[in-house]
């Protein structure tokens, strides 16, 4: 499905002679048939998941309601570390301050507003705001409080998942880097192109749907080598020699010219693209207790989001403010932090492997 829906662009216009061209501010057909196609099989794939799907019957739920509450008396009495409320209340006053002082300090430092700075700074005196309302709901003894369970519980998280979070953030970093920049590198270092209506910039942004077809179709082939190679090695192993194909695939970007060489680029992208939608799960799946599987996968994913929403707020500005428009350097940096997380996959301690 990845492989044909980053296509499709370069599809249409190649394949079925629809225009990739538009008017400044419009998108071009070949863009609007894509999506037309893409929205259609969303739909079908959600209507096939509605009809097919069988519900739980409420007997059924009822089961699985009293599981749960024998599962979370087991809980209580396991004796499991309540943050204090002095400990929100201390942290969550750093973050505060931090995030209201440094917002302060770029409103009137820049000449112009950057909004993405203010999303990252205001989004984290908004945490630590989250965490003195925990510390209050704690102080009231209202540690049952599903909100102050989840803070609870993020600070409890397990050596392995914590180590592996600076793993994902900067993983994810890179991978925010790619799909956002990708189209402007390569039309503009690789094509010589800047102005979106021209022929030849939508030609560069074509054939950057090919490149994504390209990795999503090797991740799918190398998904299956990945386990194999795990086996013989280590997950920790193949996690780090992925990351870093990721990481030179996406620097490589720089010294390339040929299109048809960012072929190569992306296989290694690819790779470390199976291996980063697999082999953090795996490994972390071992670490977690049993009956906090579900809430500690749900917080596992903060740590895209949170990458997700730094690359959006920074990547934007080092691109304007640092290297002067050329999108080029966000692959880079992109590339290095790939690097840099697969270096810091030698500092997990993969517990499975421990026991082994």
């Amino acid at each position: 499905g990845a492989v044909i829906a980053s296509a499709l662009p370069y599809m249409m216009t190649n394949w079925f002679g629809i225009s990739n061209l538009a008017p400044e501010g419009e998108i071009p057909d070949s863009v609007k048939f894509s999506f037309y196609i893409g929205a259609a099989v969303f739909f079908l794939a959600v209507g096939w998941t509605v009809f097919s799907t069988k519900e739980y019957s409420p007997e059924e739920l009822k089961k699985f309601s009293e599981a749960e509450e024998k599962r979370s008396s087991i809980i209580e009495s396991d004796g499991r570390k309540q943050v204090s409320a002095a400990k929100f209340f201390k942290d969550g006053s750093i973050w505060l301050l931090l995030g209201v002082v440094i917002t302060i300090v770029i409103t009137f430092s820049l000449e112009e507003i950057d909004y993405g700075l203010y999303v990252l700074f205001v989004g984290g005196a908004a945490f630590g705001i989250l965490q003195i309302i925990a510390g209050l709901l704690t102080k009231n003894s209202n540690t049952e409080n599903g909100f102050v369970v989840v803070l609870n519980d993020l600070y409890n998280m397990p050596k392995t998942m914590k180590q592996l979070a600076v793993v994902q953030f900067f993983s994810w970093f890179a991978l925010f880097a790619m799909w956002i920049y990708t189209t402007p590198s390569v039309t503009q270092h690789v094509y010589g192109a800047t102005d979106p209506t021209t022929a030849l910039y939508n030609k560069g942004a074509d054939w950057v749907g090919v490149l994504m077809a390209v990795y999503n179709g090797f991740a799918a082939i190398m998904a299956f080598v990945l386990v194999w190679l795990a086996k013989r090695t280590s997950r920790k192993t193949v996690h780090l020699i992925s990351l870093i194909a990721g990481g030179l695939g996406l620097a490589s970007f720089y010294l390339i010219k040929d299109p048809n060489l960012l072929i190569i680029s992306e296989l290694g992208i690819g790779l470390a693209w199976a291996s980063i939608l697999a082999m953090p799960y795996a490994i972390l799946a071992g670490s977690l207790p049993a009956e906090k599987m579900g809430v500690y996968m749900g917080i596992f994913n903060f740590f895209i989001v949170i990458p997700q929403i730094t690359a959006a707020s920074i990547l934007g500005f080092f691109v304007r403010n640092v290297v002067s428009g050329e999108a080029i350097y966000a692959m880079v940096l992109g590339g290095a932090s790939m690097i840099l997380a697969g270096f810091m996959v030698l500092f997990v301690d993969d517990v499975d492997e421990e026991i082994k």
